[in-house]
């Protein structure tokens, strides 16, 4: 693991552990960052030493939109509706806060299905309430769910670094995908939750010594 990702693992940990003392839980942290950054390492670095339960906000994409009607949308509205945060709120996190078992259909990225029925699997993704809860994902500390969250996490790490991870990840075309969800990130980060709006900021990326 990269030095830097294990040093912001621990910071996490640390802040977690802190706040656990005065909150029986469920706890939930929000790991939000820009594609790239290593939220989702950093969450399974979460289960493995919290014990704690994942919810991906890619489950939540939003689905109500065909292609040509996504890219007709100015940043400010991508970054609005980039996942259905309302699903979000109510499907995942509402139950987990009041101790009840989850459940939700997570959105079809296989056939990527804009609006084709409801763009959902038929699979069902469950997840018990755990002492912490861990929600992973860009957008995933939207001011909409933030009064469902008791640490918000900005992951950061260098352009270069994100964008080669992201793109030795997705198998898609890149320039494509960069040019229809970049704009939507960065207005994000720059006017909805800017770095000093967050609990903890932390940084991934460093090599190893």
């Amino acid at each position: 693991m990269e030095r830097g990702t294990r040093e912001a693992a621990e910071h996490i940990i640390s802040a977690i552990r802190s706040r656990l003392d005065d909150n029986p839980g469920p706890f939930v942290v929000a790991l939000d960052g820009a594609s790239g950054v290593g939220k989702s390492t950093l969450a399974a670095v979460l289960t493995v030493e919290l014990g704690a339960s994942v919810v991906h906000t890619d489950d939540f994409f939003a689905s109500h939109m065909t292609g040509a009607e996504w890219d007709a949308c100015t940043a400010a509205q991508k970054a609005n509706l980039a996942i259905d945060w309302q699903r979000l709120r109510g499907e995942a996190l509402e139950p987990l806060r009041a101790g009840r078992e989850a459940s939700w259909h997570p959105f079809d990225f296989a056939s990527y299905a804009y609006a084709t029925g409801s763009g959902l699997t038929k699979d069902v993704v469950t997840r018990q309430p755990t002492k912490v809860i861990v929600l992973d994902g860009v957008y995933s500390s939207r001011p909409e769910l933030i009064d469902l969250i008791d640490l918000s996490v900005l992951v950061e790490a260098s352009t270069a670094v994100r964008r080669q991870r992201h793109d030795k990840r997705e198998a898609t075309d890149q320039a494509q995908w960069h040019r229809r969800w970049d704009e939507a990130e960065d207005y994000y980060f720059a006017h909805v939750r800017p770095p000093q709006s967050y609990d903890l900021v932390v940084r991934t990326g460093l090599a190893s010594p």
